[in-house]
């Protein structure tokens, strides 16, 4: 159950966008738009948005990949089968409820989850310094908030980037473990140990 503080409570996640009538008998092509379309086999029903409106559950007779262009899928929905009535969702997203997104290995994030977080600095607490109770009574500070998540190009190796929105401007963050010291998407707050001349790069 969910409580009704939970943030993502009635939340859904696009993992596809209709592009087209795809055959005769009422098939869809669409853009996948998740990491994990294997995950979508596993779904009896999706839910069909129109225009930013209501998420409406619709039964899926069939899915499959579509060899012959990457990165698309084919989706035949329960109660369409012709093409004018395929043609009717165009542009319409495919969504899940946020709770039955694909579970991820520890230490990895959806996208989505860490869009809007709030990104606080802890201080810096070295050698003796870190022993001071005036230092030590400092709390982490509002640093910016994550408008983006960059990554590197296909095939380069390297660390994504958030891209936070703070009053000096943007400023980019390495995704990495000894930076980001703590990551709660229940509270929507990311806890960062800032290098010494980050904020210069």
């Amino acid at each position: 159950m969910t409580s009704q503080a939970d943030p993502f409570a009635r939340k859904f996640v696009t993992v596809a966008r209709i592009l087209r009538a795809r055959g005769n008998k009422g098939e869809v092509a669409a853009e996948l738009l998740t990491d994990f379309p294997e995950h979508l086999k596993e779904q009896p029903e999706l839910f069909l948005t129109a225009n930013s409106g209501v998420p409406q559950k619709t039964a899926v007779q069939s899915f499959w990949m579509d060899r012959n262009h990457p990165g698309q899928c084919v989706f035949h929905f329960a109660g369409v089968s012709s093409i004018s009535a395929a043609e009717k969702l165009r542009g319409q997203q495919v969504q899940i409820p946020w709770g039955q997104r694909a579970e991820l290995p520890s230490g990895t994030y959806f996208v989505t989850d860490l869009i809007d977080c709030s990104v606080f600095e802890l201080p810096v607490t070295t050698g003796s310094v870190a022993s001071s109770p005036c230092l030590a009574a400092r709390t982490p500070s509002l640093l910016g908030q994550v408008r983006d998540v960059y990554f590197p190009g296909e095939g380069q190796p390297g660390t994504p980037l958030l891209a936070l929105d703070t009053p000096q401007g943007e400023l980019l963050v390495p995704l990495a473990e000894d930076i980001c010291k703590k990551i709660d998407l229940f509270a929507r707050r990311i806890e960062v140990l800032l290098p010494e001349g980050l904020r210069d790069l």
